[in-house]
């Protein structure tokens, strides 16, 4: 596998010091005896051996990270160079090129000025002691030399410091990401449980729906088939005998409606073509008139206030409720001989009002896990904001009061 272009540049440019210092000593040694810097014979040899010292050192530290000092020693050496023949300056400056990665944070400036110090002497041609001309030429190139050297060190550090921010900022991103991931992999799991809790309840209020719709119509019109077929039975008239097996047949295809409605959770039969106050008033006349000759049941239907339609379902719950609440005092108030359902329409309220005079219960008294009638109708009560509350003593009869928001029809 290839390395990375970084790796690649960062192992080519590893070898400039060497290079420079090959180029740099070639072109030094070959204008020597032109310039008169290769004489005498000891300045050559010093030379000579300088080279192959400074060789040496750059060797040692060819693959290393440069340090404050291995950047010292390598610019005494290209300083003793270049005072030993100006032209090795070609060598010395690479210290403009490093200094940034030697002296990351202290030292900088005084590294630059070394490295400009040695420029200023290769520059003006060796020593600036030789004369006072010398002296000024080597002071105006190095305020020249540190003056690029600064520029250039300044937008090294800066750039420099942008990549460490650049870099802290791409950790930080990928900190973010991968916690970014983490919470998308969570609401992921979160979501599905919800979905899953979601069907789970749909599931479950699909059945309590059909349990309250088998409950408040199939179930109460059986039992009221087979009350009229067991008084048609015992019944020695016949043609009052005909009459409750035609009020049982009745009652059955009733069931088999309000079983077809149950099922496609549409609005009751009876609400399918007649208002809500004249639904409630066919209720609680069909009801008295399923009801045994002896004793005899007074049953009255009022509405008061001003009636307006209302929300589908608010109606189908209000008629299902009067239909449970007059069953249960066809099942459980005994003696009772009157029995008065009242409709109110109210400002923002609906309410019903059922109440007999039979036997009446203690409320206190437990009921059985089977009793389904009061807990279905406070269910259909609660799933529309509203109240259902109920009032009995034995002895005193019973009411059953329902207080619903009144939805208007087409509400959400």
């Amino acid at each position: 596998m290839s390395a990375a272009p970084d790796e690649s540049w960062e192992r080519r440019l590893a070898f400039l010091p060497l290079g420079l210092l090959a180029f740099g000593s070639l072109v030094a040694l070959l204008s020597g005896p032109s310039t008169g810097a290769t004489a005498p014979i000891s300045r050559l040899v010093a030379q000579l051996v300088m080279i192959g010292l400074t060789a040496l050192w750059l060797l040692r530290w060819l693959h290393r990270r440069p340090t404050p000092l291995s950047y010292l020693v390598r610019g005494a050496m290209a300083l003793v160079l270049t005072l030993l023949n100006p032209l090795f300056c070609i060598f010395a400056w690479i210290g403009f090129a490093d200094a940034v990665d030697a002296f990351p944070r202290r030292g900088l400036w005084p590294a630059i000025g070394l490295t400009a110090v040695t420029m200023a002497v290769g520059q003006s041609g060796g020593a600036p002691w030789r004369s006072s001309g010398q002296a000024v030429f080597f002071f105006l190139m190095l305020m020249v030399n540190f003056g690029l050297a600064y520029l250039m060190g300044r937008y090294s550090v800066h750039v420099e410091r942008t990549n460490l921010e650049r870099k802290a900022a791409i950790v930080e991103l990928e900190r973010v990401n991968a916690s970014l991931e983490q919470a998308l992999a969570e609401n992921t799991a979160l979501h599905e449980t919800v979905v899953a809790q979601a069907r789970a309840a749909g599931i479950q209020d699909e059945r309590q729906r059909l349990a309250r719709e088998i409950h408040d119509t199939i179930a109460q019109a059986l039992a009221g088939v087979v009350a009229q077929l067991q008084a048609a039975h015992e019944d020695d008239d016949l043609a009052s005998a005909r009459r409750r097996t035609d009020r049982a047949a009745a009652l059955a295809r009733d069931a088999l409606v309000e079983a077809r409605r149950s099922m496609l959770d549409l609005v009751p039969a009876p609400l399918a073509d007649a208002s809500l106050p004249d639904a409630v008033a066919r209720l609680v006349e069909g009801w008295a008139a399923d009801r045994p000759a002896a004793p005899p049941v007074v049953a009255d239907a009022v509405v008061t206030g001003e009636v307006r339609p209302l929300h589908p379902e608010l109606e189908a719950t209000v008629l299902r409720i009067a239909q449970e609440a007059l069953s249960n005092v066809a099942k459980h108030a005994a003696g009772a001989r009157r029995v008065g359902v009242t409709l109110s329409y109210l400002d923002d309220e609906v309410v019903l009002d059922v109440r007999d005079d039979g036997a009446g219960f203690d409320l206190a008294r437990p009921r059985g896990s089977t009793s389904f009638g009061l807990r279905g109708m406070r269910q259909r009560a609660e799933r529309l904001a509203g109240v259902l509350d109920v009032e009995s003593e034995p002895g005193g009869g019973t009411a059953v009061s329902v207080r619903l928001p009144a939805l208007e029809r087409g509400a959400a």
